[in-house]
């Protein structure tokens, strides 16, 4: 960590992104599956071996949707303190907004006082977040996930088009429940974080491999995101596990996820008469908001 006039800088030591899908099930179960734990437990003690490797003084876990839901996280906090040695923190969902803005935007550059949105397209939520460099003006998180719209919609291999309008309605209603909280209509640009949006960026750039370096930054018109999400949509199972760029957790939720992400830039477009038709990849996202809040 460093700091340049004011304002913290984070420097990745080491960096690394699991797809545990710890939200497996929750939403029809209301439980975190044996499956579920076993693998984040997995990841959980990948972690700690190099936190001693590296020497980290300051360990903050935070745990978002799928544990705020499960009626057994108590299960999953005692797995990750025997392992970690803090106490998981399970945060609201408006925080989590927050740390999803404060992660994506510091890396951004001056706005000029413009409005950004950011959305943070997870497993089990979305949060959309509208703010400026240096403050939340207002955030709703959502129950709407890639993890949850496959398991609640989209379950054929491809997805029916009458599983497709039916998840797309689901979407358009968050959405609309969203505006009542957060004036999609006064942003002025659109960042888009996590898997689900980096991963449609991948397909849309047409990458020979996933890149952080190449993914992060890029700006996608709305036409590049719809074809891109609308082609992995419609593909079945093997067609997406053959993409060199698909994280293999991702496989089974990317359908979902694109079909999220894709309404939701849509309907922002359009809510903002089309003054945003483009939107922005962040490959900064909660993980920086968390180290940049365990750093202050």
């Amino acid at each position: 960590m460093t700091r340049d006039g004011g304002a913290t800088k984070l420097t990745d030591v080491v960096r690394l992104m699991r797809v545990n899908r710890l939200g497996q099930g929750v939403d029809a179960t209301g439980r975190l599956a044996p499956e579920a734990l076993q693998r984040t437990f997995e990841a959980a003690d990948e972690y700690a071996a190099l936190i001693r490797e590296h020497g980290a003084e300051h360990i903050r876990f935070v745990a978002t949707s799928a544990s705020r839901d499960a009626e057994n996280r108590a299960e999953f906090t005692a797995g990750i303190r025997e392992r970690l040695g803090v106490e998981p923190e399970v945060i609201s969902g408006d925080e989590e907004a927050a740390l999803s803005f404060a992660g994506a935007t510091s890396v951004l550059g001056s706005d000029n006082g413009a409005k950004t949105l950011v959305v943070d397209l997870g497993g089990g939520s979305t949060e959309f977040v509208l703010g400026t460099s240096d403050t939340v003006l207002a955030a709703k998180s959502t129950d709407m996930g890639c993890v949850r719209f496959t398991e609640r919609h989209l379950t054929s291999n491809p997805p029916t088009e009458a599983q497709i309008a039916l998840a797309r309605g689901d979407v358009l209603d968050m959405i609309a429940r969203v505006l009542s909280t957060v004036p999609l209509a006064e942003a002025d640009r659109l960042v888009g974080v996590a898997g689900t949006i980096t991963t449609v960026t991948a397909h849309a750039l047409s990458l020979p491999e996933y890149s952080a370096e190449a993914i992060h930054g890029t700006e996608l018109d709305i036409s590049r995101i719809d074809q891109a999400a609308a082609e992995l949509l419609h593909m079945d199972r093997d067609e997406r596990a053959a993409l060199p760029y698909m994280h293999p957790g991702r496989v089974d939720v990317i359908g979902a996820g694109a079909l999220i992400w894709q309404t939701i830039v849509d309907r922002v477009s359009e809510l903002t008469d089309g003054r945003v038709s483009s939107a922005i990849t962040s490959e900064h996202d909660i993980l920086d908001g968390i180290a940049l809040s365990a750093a202050r």
